[in-house]
């Protein structure tokens, strides 16, 4: 995309200097604000149509190139009704969400919190220390939204401790695949609120799946289809599964999805989320990309990006099936990563487990924890399954919004390993 000669404000990264020189026509923060100083508060609407552009994101990229995504004058309407529906934001509610506005839960928040009447609580600074746990008791938090990787490091620093957690009515995760064991003490901190899964995209504006406030909620888990919009589950060769049977497969939206885009910047809209989908009730099925699981009591377990299925000798599987299992095999872990890679001479794909330790060091036998997550997998996943390497990192690579860059690890170890093979 080329720059244009549209004026720009431009705002300090810290104190009052800019640091650099404007350009002839822009304006500093400073200036805009004197010159709105003395007039009325009250301004005309400018009408525009439904589809004309209000703001321009980008996809996290975890799962490949970033997408260039316009959202329109209807996105704000259904980031805010999704909330109003699923999250019960109120215009009493302090509503507070890690997140920044390079991911689509910046924007999201901002349009919800304000069409809806509730305040938007900013805290400036990492949300993975005692301070972010602070303030959200300081702030009076009633509507907390979560990524699962936080709730991991807090749960494992216990940096709630000694703080008053009992304002919020309200918790909300998204992101990432939720641990249940997690969750239940995310849930403790609070007298036991209620947790909403939430499972969406920035070309959608909001969530697809979510939990229902208006139903019990079953941890680490969705209720069903997000308000006014359905979906169906796939088989292998991509018919859907009847709605009421417990089944697993890759997702198909309905394509009627008020919010949705229909036109990226940067690649063709409908190779990306039509081509190759299948036609249900006279309509093309919008692709997601995510596998998930109806269970039998007619829940929803999203696991993981059909991009990350995992074909271990002839079998099928998630990485997140994986990372389950392996979380509990040992109490010095904080967190697994389970990725899949081909030799390079051809072959089976071969089970790989990256390890994250509580302690954050990488003192620990990668054999004996090797052993660990072969009997854990073993006992309760598939016995045929193999583990084939095991490494311990001091962290994960993650976006600026704590989402995890598996594409980066898998990569990573492709070329490490391909080294190896070269010795």
């Amino acid at each position: 995309m080329e720059g244009t000669s549209a004026k720009a404000i431009v705002i300090p990264a810290t104190g009052d200097s800019l640091g650099v020189t404007p350009r002839n026509g822009d304006m500093s923060w400073k200036d805009f604000l004197s010159c709105a100083a003395g007039r009325s508060s009250m301004y005309s609407p400018v009408y525009q149509s439904a589809d004309s552009l209000i703001n321009i994101l980008f996809s996290s990229g975890t799962t490949g190139e970033p997408k260039v995504i316009p959202w329109t004058q209807l996105c704000p309407i259904r980031c805010a009704a999704d909330t109003w529906a699923h999250l019960d934001l109120r215009p009493k509610d302090v509503d507070l969400w890690p997140t920044n506005l390079g991911w689509v839960m910046g924007p999201i928040q901002i349009f919800s919190c304000f069409l809806n009447g509730a305040t938007l609580a900013l805290y400036h600074g990492s949300p993975l220390g005692r301070g972010f746990c602070k303030f959200v008791q300081d702030a009076r938090v009633s509507v907390l939204g979560s990524v699962p990787s936080l709730v991991k490091s807090w749960k494992a620093g216990n940096l709630t401790q000694g703080l008053d957690w009992t304002k919020i009515r309200v918790l909300a995760t998204t992101g990432e695949a939720s641990d249940i064991d997690d969750n239940l003490w995310l849930s403790s901190r609070t007298c036991y609120k209620p947790i909403v899964e939430c499972c969406g995209g920035t070309e959608l504006a909001s969530s697809y799946i979510q939990g229902r406030l208006l139903q019990p909620q079953a941890f680490g888990a969705f209720s069903g289809p997000s308000m006014s919009t359905w979906f169906v589950i796939l088989d292998e060769q991509g018919n859907p599964y009847p709605d009421d049977l417990p089944c697993s497969g890759e997702v198909g939206l309905f394509p009627l999805y008020f919010g949705a885009t229909n036109r990226l910047l940067n690649a063709d809209h409908d190779k990306v989320y039509f081509d190759g989908m299948p036609i249900y009730r006279g309509r093309q099925l919008r692709r997601h990309g995510d596998i998930i699981q109806r269970t039998v009591g007619g829940y929803y377990i999203v696991q993981g990006r059909a991009d990350d299925t995992m074909n271990l000798g002839g079998i099928k599987t998630s990485s997140v099936e994986i990372e389950r299992v392996c979380n509990g095999a040992d109490d010095g872990l904080l967190e697994t990563v389970a990725v899949s890679i081909k030799p390079s001479g051809g072959g089976l794909e071969q089970l790989a487990i990256l390890a994250v330790l509580k302690d954050g060091s990488t003192a620990c036998d990668a054999n004996l924890l090797k052993s660990k997550f072969q009997r854990a997998i073993q006992k309760n996943l598939n016995p045929l399954f193999k583990v084939s390497y095991v490494k311990i990192v001091p962290e994960f690579p993650r976006t600026a919004s704590n989402k995890l860059l598996r594409r980066v690890l898998r990569d990573q170890l492709k070329q490490e390993l391909a080294n190896r093979s070269k010795l």
